[in-house]
């Protein structure tokens, strides 16, 4: 039998269909048997089909065939005229979805049956980063795939004879996330729904909605679903567990579609806190720098004098512009690690400050940002919950003509200092300016020979 043998089969049950739905709220109905093609053999593989695409949708002119297992559902109404399939049923390598026209599509395409696609005529395209096939439609002069008309769904799909097979989910990681597991069904072991997500509806009415999921190393990824889903009311489950669903992608980021609520199993207890931001009063400022000879050569420079690393997650450097007090400028340190007795060097110039002193530095950050200081500001260094830790200067004084100004020179903490102080005290640094007011050393100080970026005197 030949696609088109069944072609008025599936009109005559279409009709009947929309006469039916039209009739009863419960769309429960017994998969209508349409007939299969046995005599349609594929000659393509889902990777030769993707590679016809360059830059832009187009039509596929050759007599190309490929066979492919469906892993989507529309049966709970969280997909809509599009069905997912991969290449095969257990550890695929490839996914693609079709764009169709075509309601109640696990009527026909159940989830796990073999599908025959020919694809002559029609478009292949990607769009926010998954490939599709389907019809056509112009949008601003843009060529872009559509949905395929129903009535000549049967000129290009059909079901193979081959039994329905059982598709077993690929295990992946939220960390491990690429590419070549679009358009395939994946599971996800140990994940919850965010801490302050719980107690909220999968998705608001008739709306598209995304929520996160959150591993126990904390690390996240989006849950899409849709505002008109049977689920849609319910309230997002409590508990850890897995989660069984099509990982899509749009615009960089990735996101999973469950095809009904038994794609999720959270029967565990949910993950236990994971305590990854830290404060300590062993890390303070322990360099500050203004060369008299070059601005491209200014810096900052951290140190830690504990015995184990430190992350800096959640902590900040902040500068006070001269007596301003109000913070001008706040660098992130968030994503960086201080080592035992080490330090961080932190510059607004990264390409001026390797030419100056021979190496990069440690964190590079803009021009009048906190590391960019001309002399006269002040400096605060905060801890993930917002407590001072250490601070250089006073908040609300000019700099000019005190006893904590560098203009043109260096602040230096004293070698005997290991511990940070969150008042400025002058006795702990040792200060060079070009005025030598309050205390200070008129001596101003030139790159690279008066500064000791990344090694503690």
């Amino acid at each position: 039998m030949i696609m088109k043998k069944v072609s008025l089969v599936k009109v005559l049950f279409f009709l009947l269909l929309i006469c039916l739905l039209g009739c009863v709220k419960d769309r429960q109905f017994e998969t209508p048997d349409l007939g299969c093609i046995s005599d349609t053999v594929a000659n393509a593989t889902f990777g030769e089909v993707k590679n016809l695409y360059r830059g832009e949708t187009v039509q596929i002119q050759n007599d190309m065939v490929i066979e492919g297992y469906v892993v989507s559902s529309d049966k709970a109404g969280n997909f809509f005229n599009v069905i997912h399939i991969q290449d095969l049923p257990i550890a695929p390598s490839e996914g693609l979805q079709i764009e169709i026209e075509l309601r109640d599509s696990h009527l026909w395409y159940p989830a796990g049956s073999k599908i025959v696609i020919k694809l002559k005529g029609l478009y292949l395209g990607k769009s926010k980063g998954n490939f599709k096939l389907g019809g056509t439609f112009n949008s601003f002069g843009n060529l872009s795939v559509g949905r395929l008309p129903f009535f000549v769904l049967d000129e290009h799909l059909a079901l193979a004879c081959d039994q329905s097979s059982i598709l077993v989910p690929r295990q992946i990681t939220i960390d491990s996330l690429n590419e070549s597991f679009l358009n395939t069904l994946v599971v996800i072991e140990d994940v919850e729904v965010i801490k302050e997500e719980l107690g909220l509806p999968f998705a608001v009415e008739k709306e598209e909605t995304l929520r996160r999921l959150a591993d126990c190393k904390d690390q996240e990824m989006a849950l899409l679903n849709s505002g008109y889903a049977d689920f849609q009311p319910r309230i997002l489950p409590d508990g850890k567990g897995r989660i069984t669903g099509l990982l899509l992608k749009e615009n960089g980021t990735y996101y999973l579609v469950i095809r009904d609520l038994n794609d999720i199993d959270f029967a565990e207890g949910r993950c236990e806190d994971v305590v990854d931001e830290f404060t300590s009063s062993q890390i303070f400022i322990s360099e500050l720098a203004d060369p008299n000879n070059n601005v491209d050569a200014r810096f900052v420079e951290l140190y830690n004098a504990d015995t184990t690393a430190l992350s800096l997650k959640g902590w900040s450097l902040t500068r006070y512009t001269n007596e301003n007090t109000e913070a001008s400028s706040a660098i992130d340190l968030s994503g960086f690690t201080i080592g035992p007795a080490a330090a961080l060097v932190i510059s607004p110039n990264a390409t001026g400050f390797e030419m100056v002193y021979g190496f990069g530095p440690d964190i590079t950050v803009g021009t009048n940002s906190a590391a960019d200081s001309n002399g006269d500001d002040n400096l605060e260094l905060v801890d993930p919950f917002g407590k001072t830790i250490d601070i250089f200067g006073v908040i609300g004084e000019d700099g000019s003509g005190t006893e904590h100004e560098f203009e043109d020179g260096r602040a230096i903490r004293n070698p005997e200092i290991q511990k940070a102080n969150p008042s400025f005290n002058f006795s702990e640094w040792t200060i060079y300016n070009d005025t030598g007011a309050a205390g200070t050393i008129n001596r101003p100080q030139n790159a690279p020979e008066d500064f000791t970026p990344g090694f503690r005197d």
